[in-house]
């Protein structure tokens, strides 16, 4: 890793499995920090079982650990849990995605860490956080969405709720948890002191859809589906375009609204009362909505990006994954690839989420085998010799 990234020198220990907490783990990775991921020894992450693959590696668990180094350690085994203890000893975060209690019913919870080290951040990601008459409910991503107020919300009127194709809330869970990492390491720079970051899965997701709650609060209405428009500007939408291809338009203030108009050829529509102002059009976003749908389907897509773009309007295409990869800005500035594994030969995926100037970004090199870095992290910082290393693999306790 680059001396230059960000995190460069710290130490990670992600007992997480699934989708959150190692996305937690590949954020920081992403920016320097040296993460061992504690495996079962055995059956590993069960994300690893996770479709699509190919030659049987699955891509999901490949996008969120390649680049971590995997140890196979048995937690349920207090030998293991021994070791597990020795690792943190020497470590400036924890990442763990447990349900709350079991980490404390093995002796790891952040009162036990803290006494072997009391500059330890310790991230917990769970479905309904640490506190609270919830807390021991399970709880993934799905739950998440329903149990925020975003499925309710999310869809068209004559459509039932809908939760979306991919871990929205646990990407969003493992962003937050990753900030709260940060700001803890800040602090700890500061004061000396570890800290424990709290991540339920819905909260950063209930963060998002937050109007709807003062929405409801304050005037006692509940929001209801409404399709692609988000109910505070119009005209806004994804629109179909004469070749049958869809864009998408935000006029989300009255300059650019004012210059979409010009766009279509309807420059005096801005003078009408109906059209004048935000307010005015989504109280008449049916008929706003018509104009907009009927100059898109007059003319083929690129047209009217072409114009659009001409006249300064916010728009982009409704790009598939073919789209994106073929993009000359995403290949430059997002996309990039996994190397170390003939199995992943030229495969993509989006790299860090943001960009910092003097750094130049992570390598994605290779995905880590179940407990493939277990002898080699254990001789390394705990100083196992080769007569102990094969009595916890004969043990079962550390993978072979």
């Amino acid at each position: 890793m680059s001396e230059s990234a960000p995190l460069n020198g710290v130490k990670v220990i992600e007992l997480g499995t699934m989708y959150a907490a190692p996305t937690a783990g590949r954020m920081l990775r992403d920016f320097g920090a040296d993460v061992l991921k504690v495996e079962d020894p055995t059956t590993g992450d069960y994300a690893r079982q996770w479709i699509p693959q190919k030659d049987g590696l699955s891509l999901g668990f490949s996008r969120l650990n390649a680049g971590k180094r995997s140890v196979g350690i048995d937690l349920r085994n207090p030998e293991g849990r021994e070791l597990v203890k020795r690792l943190i000893a020497d470590a400036d975060v924890v990442v763990e995605s447990f349900r709350p209690g079991r980490l404390e019913s093995w002796g790891l919870g952040p009162a036990e860490l803290h006494e072997i080290n009391p500059g330890l951040v310790i991230a917990r990601v769970s479905g309904f956080g640490q506190t609270g008459p919830n807390r021991l409910l399970p709880g993934f991503g799905t739950v998440a969405e329903t149990a925020s107020g975003f499925a309710n919300v999310n869809g068209w009127p004559d459509s039932p709720p809908t939760s979306p194709p991919f871990g929205f809330a646990d990407s969003i869970a493992g962003l937050s948890a990753a900030m709260g990492v940060s700001m803890a390491l800040f602090n700890r720079s500061r004061t000396g002191e570890g800290e424990v970051v709290d991540v339920a899965l819905y909260e950063p997701l209930m963060f998002i859809v937050g109007d709807m709650f003062l929405k409801y609060t304050a005037l006692g209405e509940i929001q209801q589906r409404i399709g692609n428009s988000t109910g505070a500007a119009s005209p806004r939408g994804i629109y179909e375009s004469a070749d049958g291809k869809f864009l998408s338009i935000a006029a989300s203030n009255q300059a650019i609204a004012t210059r979409l108009f010009a766009a279509m050829g309807r420059a005096e529509v801005i003078e009408d009362p109906r059209y004048a102002t935000n307010a005015a059009r989504l109280e008449h976003n049916d008929e706003v909505q018509a104009m907009v749908i009927d100059w898109c389907k007059s003319l083929p897509r690129e047209e009217i990006l072409e114009t659009l773009e001409k006249f300064e309007v916010v728009c982009a295409p409704v790009n598939d994954a073919a789209d994106v990869v073929a993009d000359p800005h995403f290949r430059e500035r997002t996309l990039v690839e996994i190397t170390g594994n003939e199995i992943l030969q030229n495969t993509l995926m989006p790299g860090p989420v943001l960009h910092m100037g003097g750094y130049d970004g992570p390598i994605y090199d290779g995905v880590p085998t179940v407990g493939e870095h277990t002898r080699e992290v254990l001789t390394s910082r705990l100083n196992l010799d080769d007569g102990e290393l094969t009595r916890l693999a004969d043990a079962g306790v550390i993978a072979g």
